[in-house]
């Protein structure tokens, strides 16, 4: 199939085409894919030896990208592989690298193949010939991007073999939160270097461009404060009755209730409590957090959504109970369990948002045949604004079809790819006229022009703000910022137009540095991300030497009980970290199954476990080659008790001793493992 490009797309290219690195810079809709597609297919037909590779930073893109994309147009004469952590054929990337022409991964999927220490698995950059980066603005700090990028450009300043072109596509580079031009130019060239690129935008085409993309109307919906909020106040007595519960020394520190600084706050508190192995005060903190959660809740969706949080955790716990502070706690929802429910179904003060959500969803759906999407923060707040939708009757009056759309994962509220997917199509299709989405559909879905945007309750970057406004692509569309007069989500709308503004002026003034000025400040910047790499692996890797694993103990986060040493700890694939321990199965309790839509090539889910003592969750059991039953472990449901005192866990990466890995022969020969022979 030919490829035809506009004429501001054939001018980006240019660079290019001229197998010099650059960075396209065109705007939500502008067809960055499209001209990325015929800058492969150029230099697949005139490289040696040529072999791309497209990176994407999520699951979906890479189908995607297969599908609409890069296989119609170089299907027929070019070998083209997909590959993303949903693959079943995932464990082969580095043998079938070598027999396609271009292969569309997730950036991890590439990562990994270039850390294996397996001969098969592995494969270097130096095996590609152009390396095609989506959503470039990524490749900073601790991304994959830029981890992938940071071997790239220490392999160039030690001279080291012959590395890919590089192509990278972006909306928008931002200004790394920036408010000052010299910082902003800063921020782009930091892009630019580690990327190692020139960045690309139209100049001789503008007006071409923004008829293919125009610019929606922009409206902001504001809504004066809740005069009276009886629920909302009633959590926080609640939570001040906690409060007292606590040494006043504790309680005195929390900032405001029901913001994000208050949910830092108890987020500290509850770790302090976990080091001092002070129960009460870390259990409180995590019923604040709760608590504060019900109170933004109630700021941005429904009263009942609000309270409905609160009665899922609490009937959750009940059968949890260790101490008088769970007592404490649980009596203390459950004397209050009728009043709040009946002060959440009291329609005089629901929130005012939702009434002008509703009148901007009606302006826009009464009259025409529209497509909508609302962007909210949270995979919670989706759900929440779905149900308000489908029981709304004067929605429902001018025939709104809902569908929620979030990220993929295996946790609660997110969808697998093929809901997804099946999600978007039916969005194409028309059999759904409105999507409640999180951030996964600002960047990189291929969601039709749609004649409504909502950003509703967030505050995200000048980045987020201008692909959100990209989806508001049909004639006459509408981009709506629906806030609290005065509130924050307004403040950061109006910080975000001025960076967008400011992300402009400083792409200019790189652009208009001369060749010689631009590579040599991309060559300073580059030298010293290499030299804090350096510096950075060599702390990373005294860390990981601070402490045999004979000296450290994990002990349960909810009710501080010892129950393993990390030297039972091993790890499968670099990720999975398992007790081999077979005395280990004594602290903990089965739940129910866990089912994943991918499959693996070693092992399977088995079920979730839980801490036998106080039932916090633990993670789940995995069947490893069909025969050995381990327990894989959540490492953040555990704190770590060191010689130099008691560490939370985070991140299994982040641990201060040796990890080893996984040795099946010798588990098996030793003995003791748990077979499942009849299985």
């Amino acid at each position: 199939m030919e490829i035809t490009l506009r004429s501001y797309q054939e001018e980006v290219v240019q660079t290019a085409l001229k197998g010099e690195n650059s960075i396209i810079w065109l705007p939500t809709g502008g067809g960055k894919t499209r001209a990325a597609v015929y800058v492969a297919k150029k230099h697949l037909e005139t490289t040696a030896n040529a072999k791309v590779a497209v990176l994407v930073n999520k699951v979906h893109l890479v189908d995607q990208h297969f599908d609409k994309e890069f296989n119609p147009y170089l299907g027929k004469p070019y070998r083209i592989k997909a590959f993303s952590g949903d693959s079943n054929d995932k464990e082969l990337f580095g043998l079938l690298v070598k027999d396609s022409d271009l292969v569309i991964c997730t950036a991890q999927i590439l990562e990994n193949a270039l850390n294996s220490t397996e001969e098969e698995k592995r494969v270097d950059l130096t095996d590609f010939t152009l390396l095609i980066i989506d959503e470039c603005h990524h490749t900073q700090k601790e991304s994959v991007y830029n981890k992938i990028m940071g071997s790239y450009v220490e392999k160039k300043v030690r001279k080291e073999g012959k590395l890919p072109q590089i192509l990278g596509l972006t909306a928008s580079p931002g200004t790394g939160g920036n408010k000052s031009l010299d910082k902003a130019v800063e921020h782009v060239l930091q892009i630019c270097a580690n990327l190692d690129s020139v960045i690309v935008s139209t100049k001789d085409y503008t007006p071409a461009l923004k008829k293919v993309v125009p610019r929606p109307k922009k409206q902001y919906d504001i809504v004066e404060k809740r005069p009276l909020d009886p629920f909302g106040d009633h959590l926080k007595s609640m939570m001040s009755m906690i409060h007292e519960f606590m040494p006043p020394t504790v309680s005195r520190s929390l900032r405001e209730m029901g913001t994000q600084e208050y949910e830092a706050d108890v987020v500290e508190l509850e770790k302090a409590g976990v080091i001092e192995e002070n129960r009460l005060i870390a259990q409180c903190a995590l019923h604040l957090r709760e608590y504060n959660d019900a109170l933004l809740i109630n700021d941005t969706v429904r009263m009942v959504d609000a309270f409905n949080v609160l009665d899922e955790f609490y009937n959750s716990r009940k059968n949890k109970l260790l101490d008088g502070t769970d007592f404490f706690l649980q009596g203390l929802f459950d004397e209050n369990h009728v009043e709040l429910k009946q002060l959440a179904s009291d329609a005089r003060y629901e929130n005012p948002k939702l009434a002008r959500l509703q009148l901007t969803l009606l302006e826009e759906f009464r009259e025409k045949t529209s497509r909508g999407i609302i962007f909210s923060k949270t995979r919670r707040g989706t759900h929440c604004l779905y149900d308000w939708v489908n029981t709304n009757r004067e929605l429902l009056k001018v025939n709104i079809t809902a569908a929620i759309l979030t990220g993929t994962g295996s946790g609660a509220d997110h969808m697998n790819q093929g809901v997804q997917k099946r999600t978007i199509k039916n969005f194409r299709d028309g059999f759904h006229n409105l999507l409640i989405s999180t951030s996964v559909a600002e960047e990189g879905l291929d969601i039709p022009e749609c004649n409504l945007v909502v950003r509703y309750g967030l505050l995200t970057n000048e980045i987020a703000q201008q692909q959100a406004s990209g989806r508001a692509r049909a004639e006459n569309s509408v981009y709506s910022v629906v806030a609290e007069e005065g509130g924050r989500e307004l403040r950061r709308e109006f910080t975000n137009e001025y960076l967008e503004g400011l992300t402009s002026k400083a792409i200019d003034q790189v652009q208009r540095m001369s060749p010689r000025e631009f590579r040599i400040k991309i060559s300073e910047l580059q030298q010293m991300s290499v030299l804090i790499r350096i510096q950075a692996e060599r702390k990373r890797d005294e860390r990981k030497q601070r402490y045999s694993p004979a000296q450290v103990q994990l002990q349960c986060r909810g009710c501080f009980l010892p129950v393993c040493s990390a030297e039972d700890i091993r790890k499968i694939e670099n990720s999975h970290h398992v007790n081999i321990n077979p005395e280990f199965k004594r602290h903990y309790k089965t739940g129910g199954q866990v089912f994943l839509e991918r499959t693996f090539e070693d092992w399977e889910p088995g079920r979730v476990i839980s801490c036998s003592n106080c039932g916090k969750d633990w993670g789940l059991e995995i069947k490893f080659k069909m025969v050995a039953i381990l327990p894989c472990l959540k490492i953040k449901n555990f704190f770590l008790k060191t010689p130099r005192g008691k560490v939370p866990g985070k991140n299994w990466k982040d641990v201060e001793f040796q990890v080893t890995d996984f040795d099946f022969i010798d588990y098996m020969s030793s003995g003791f493992p748990d077979l499942d022979l009849d299985d």
